[in-house]
C-alpha cells in the first residue's frame, strides 16, 4: 500500500507547479548560475591567441587527456578562458580533506564539532583549492607558452606578466565557480558543483553528436556501428536508472506502547539501502585525481622531467593498462570511503534504538549496526563493479574504436545522475509545498469553526 507522501507525489501536477513561488524562483535562479557559467567558458585569458590554440589542440591533444579534461570544463580548456581549470580543484581539494578527516584526529574531531567544523573544514577545502589551482594554473601557462602552430605561436610575449597575470585569472576563475556552485547548493535547486560539471557536458553533446556523423558520412565509421553505438548510449542511459533507483528496503518494526487509555504504535517502515550510495562521486573523484598529472604531460610541462617520470607518465594515458588500474581502483576505493561518510550503520542503529525501532530477529544496539554494516558493504561491492563497468566502458570505445568520450559511461552516468537527483529534488519542494498549502487550509477551516 501506498504512503501518504507517494500518494501526494504522485499528485504533483502544473498546477502545484504554477503556484509553487519559491520553486521557480530558485530554478531561475539556477539556470541563471548556468547561463553566467556559460558565459564565463568563452571569455579568454588575456594574452593568448586563441585560433592557434584550436589548431594545436585539435591536432594534439583533442582526442587525448585533454579531451577528457576539456568535457569536463564545458570546452573551457580548449579556448583558454577563465574557466579552463573547471571545479576539478575544488574536487580535489574536497577529496584531501575528506581523506585527513579519516586519518588525522584533529580533523575528525572538527568532523563531530557539527556546525563550527563544518565551517573549518569548509575552509581547509577553499586554501586547498587556491593550492591546486594556482600549482595547475602554473602548469598551463607553462604548456600554452609552448605551443606554436602554423600561423605562429599561441603566446606572442610569454614572459612574467603573462604568467602572473594567467595564474591569477585562472585561480581566480576557479573560485568565482566554487562560490557559484555553493549559492547554487544553497539558493537553487540541486548540487551546484555537479550541475556545472553537468552543464558542461551537456554544452558540448551537439558538438559529440556531429562528429560521429561525420565520421560515419566520410566512411571513417560504418552506419550499423553508429547505430549500435546509439543503442548502446540508451542502454547505458536505462541500466543507469534502473541501478540509480534500485533499494534494498530493511524492514524496521516499532512496538506498541501505552499512551492514556489506548495502544499506540506497533506499525512496521523499512529503511532504504541505495545500491549505489555514494552516486557519482567516485567516477568524479577519479577522474579528478587522475587528470592532475596527464594534465601537464599532454600540455608539454614533462620535457625537463627524468625519462623514468616521462615513462611512468606515458603509461598513465588514457587507455593505457596502469590508467585503467588506477581509474578501476580509484573507483572501487572512493565506494566505500564515500558510504562510510554518508552512512554510519553504529549512528543509524543508535538513532533506531533510542526511538523504539528495531530489525526483526536483529537485537537493537551493537547487533543491529553489524547487520547494517553487513548489507551494506555486500551492496557497496555491487555499487563498485556496476560504476567500474560503466565507466570503463569509454575507455574502450574511445581507445579501440576512437569513439567520442562523450557517449561513454562517465559522461551519461554524470548526466542521468544529476538530472534524477534535480528532479527528486524539484519534487520534494512540490510536495514540501502541497503540504504546506494543506495546513494553512486546516488552520483556516479551524478559525472558521
Amino acid at each position: 500500500m501506498a504512503s501518504a507522501a507517494e500518494r501526494l507525489a504522485a499528485n504533483v501536477n502544473f498546477s502545484a507547479f504554477g503556484k509553487a513561488t519559491e520553486l521557480k524562483q530558485r530554478i531561475w535562479f539556477t539556470l541563471g548560475a548556468l547561463i553566467v557559467y556559460r558565459l564565463g567558458t568563452y571569455l579568454p585569458i588575456p594574452g593568448v591567441d586563441s585560433a592557434v590554440l584550436a589548431e594545436v589542440f585539435n591536432s594534439a591533444g583533442g582526442a587525448g587527456v585533454l579531451g577528457m579534461f576539456d568535457m569536463f570544463a564545458g570546452g573551457a580548456l580548449g579556448r583558454m578562458s577563465i574557466f579552463a581549470l573547471n571545479i576539478m580543484p575544488y574536487i580535489s581539494a574536497s577529496i584531501i580533506v575528506q581523506l585527513l578527516t579519516a586519518v588525522l584526529p584533529s580533523f575528525e574531531q572538527m568532523k563531530k564539532d557539527g556546525e563550527a567544523g563544518r565551517k573549518k573544514l569548509n575552509q581547509y577545502t577553499r586554501f586547498g583549492t587556491v593550492a591546486l589551482a594556482a600549482a595547475q594554473a602554473i602548469g598551463l601557462a607553462s604548456g600554452v607558452s609552448s605551443f606554436s602552430g602554423p600561423n605562429g605561436p599561441a603566446v606572442a610575449d610569454p614572459g612574467a606578466i603573462f604568467y602572473i597575470s594567467t595564474v591569477v585569472t585562472i585561480v581566480g576563475g576557479t573560485m568565482f565557480l566554487m562560490w557559484l556552485g555553493e549559492q547554487v547548493t544553497a539558493r537553487g535547486v540541486g548540487n551546484g558543483i555537479s550541475l556545472i560539471i553537468f552543464a558542461g557536458i551537456v554544452a558540448n553533446l551537439p558538438q559529440a553528436l556531429a562528429q560521429v556523423f561525420e565520421l560515419s558520412r566520410t566512411g571513417a565509421m560504418s552506419a550499423a556501428f553508429l547505430i549500435l553505438l546509439l543503442a548502446l548510449a540508451i542502454g547505458v542511459i536505462v541500466f543507469v536508472v534502473f541501478v540509480e533507483r534500485a533499494q534494498r528496503r530493511l524492514i524496521v518494526q516499532y512496538p506498541k506502547r501505552q499512551a492514556g487509555n489506548g495502544m499506540v504504535g506497533g506499525e512496521s517502515s523499512h529503511l532504504p539501502l541505495k545500491l549505489n550510495t555514494a552516486g557519482v562521486i567516485p567516477p568524479i573523484f577519479a577522474s579528478s585525481l587522475l587528470l592532475l598529472p596527464a594534465t601537464f604531460q599532454s600540455l608539454g610541462a614533462n620535457e625537463n622531467l627524468p625519462d623514468w617520470l616521462q615513462f611512468v607518465l606515458a603509461y598513465m594515458a588514457p587507455g593505457q593498462p596502469i590508467y585503467l588500474l588506477l581509474y578501476l581502483s580509484m573507483i572501487v576505493f572512493f565506494c566505500f570511503f564515500y558510504t562510510s561518510i554518508v552512512f554510519n550503520p553504529e549512528e543509524t542503529a543508535d538513532n533506531l534504538r533510542k526511538n523504539g525501532g528495531f530489525i526483526p530477529g536483529i537485537r537493537p544496539g551493537k547487533n543491529t549496526a553489524l547487520h547494517l554494516e553487513y548489507v551494506l558493504e555486500r551492496l557497496t561491492v555491487a555499487g563498485a563493479a556496476y560504476l567500474a563497468l560503466v565507466c570503463l566502458l569509454p575507455e574502450i570505445l574511445r581507445s579501440q574504436y576512437a569513439v567520442p568520450f562523450y557517449f561513454g559511461g562517465t559522461s551519461l552516468l554524470i548526466v542521468v545522475s544529476v538530472t534524477m537527483d534535480t528532479v527528486a529534488q524539484i519534487q520534494s519542494h512540490l510536495i514540501a509545498h502541497q503540504y504546506e498549502g494543506l495546513i494553512k487550509r486546516q488552520k483556516l477551516r479551524g478559525r472558521r469553526r
